[in-house]
């Protein structure tokens, strides 16, 4: 999937009247994404999306190389604070997100990726990454 495709898939499935919309929330949540995982993950995922989207899992310069360890109400909690919108909105958005991601990467990779989180992310992650 090239970055057009993933931005227009997110800017449809969460109905965004605008790209630049879309791409925001992509950014915000593999933002707060990376801040949890640990280790390589961010980089071995970012190799399989397109330029553009990879960058936003970049490494921050202090980050903790073992993540940080937070719960999902945390993970939306984050994502609402860095966009702006409601919890219930964050949710929302992570969730069409982690959608496309999934359909944008191996399913290997979303295995690793999820390994990543607690048990309790199941319910942003689905049962395509089981």
């Amino acid at each position: 999937m090239d970055h057009d495709q993933f931005v227009k898939k997110v800017r449809i499935e969460a109905g965004f009247e605008s790209q630049a919309q879309a791409l925001s929330a992509i950014q915000v949540v593999l933002e707060i994404m990376r801040e949890h995982m640990a280790g390589r993950e961010p980089h071995h995922l970012a190799a399989q999306l397109p330029q553009g989207i990879a960058e936003f899992l970049s490494p921050l310069e202090n980050a903790d190389a073992r993540g940080e360890r937070f719960g999902l109400d945390e993970f939306y909690e984050r994502i609402a604070q860095k966009a702006g919108i409601d919890v219930a909105e964050a949710e929302r958005r992570a969730g069409v997100v982690v959608d496309v991601l999934t359909k944008a990467v191996s399913k290997g990779e979303m295995r690793d990726v999820r390994g990543h989180f607690p048990k309790e992310y199941e319910q942003l992650f689905g049962a395509s990454v089981r």
